[in-house]
């Protein structure tokens, strides 16, 4: 007879993931002739991509600072700096990995998030900002002929403190206003300067 499906109650303590080692890329598929870094290739080779390049520019910022540790896809901020300073990252480009009649329009949304709910409950309507500070990455390449996002000459950051944003009350910021609210773009050799400027305003 087969076993019936158990159905959890929601006074149950909730299924966490366990913590893995980061992966080389010579580990091995069981019963495919293929290696993790194999997999890499396949599915993140195009750095243009819009969800590799935001990968990219959350790794860029976690070595600016010296962040370690690999990125947790749910976590409420996307950097954490041994100092304990929490940074929300952003990125945008002009150009993408699929054919454009014009440049791309640079914009930064989902500023604020809801706060995750552990369980299946509902959580507060409004979002909520949960970094410390945010920072705003471009990737500034116009032309494909020498576009490399592993360039960080190619690369522009704006760094915004946490009651900056919060006192804007906007789940999107665009370039005009972003250059308004800061000294203007830093470079990736300035940028974590000006993440440590930034968190000295936290009240």
């Amino acid at each position: 007879m087969d076993s019936e499906p158990v159905i959890a109650s929601q006074d149950q303590p909730p299924l966490r993931p366990s913590v893995l080692p980061p992966l080389t890329g010579q580990e091995t598929f069981n019963g495919v002739d293929a290696t993790v870094a194999d997999f890499w290739r396949f599915a993140m080779s195009d750095l243009r991509m819009n969800n590799t390049r935001g990968y990219l520019a959350e790794f860029l910022v976690a070595r600016a600072v010296g962040a370690e540790g690999m990125r947790v896809e749910w976590d409420e901020y996307d950097v954490l700096t041994p100092g304990g300073i929490r940074i929300e990252v952003k990125s945008s480009a002009y150009l993408q990995n699929w054919e454009q009649r014009n440049l791309s329009r640079i914009q930064f949304s989902g500023l604020s998030r809801k706060a995750d709910t552990t369980g299946g409950g509902e959580g507060p309507a409004e979002g909520t900002y949960h970094a410390d500070v945010y920072v705003f990455a471009v990737q500034t390449a116009t032309s494909h002929t020498g576009n490399d996002p592993l360039d960080v000459r190619q690369w522009d950051f704006y760094v915004l403190a946490r009651q900056t944003i919060v006192a804007l009350g906007q789940r999107s910021l665009g370039l005009a206003a972003l250059a308004r609210l800061t000294d203007g773009a830093v470079t990736y050799a300035e940028l974590a300067a000006a993440i440590h400027q930034a968190a000295a305003r936290r009240p």
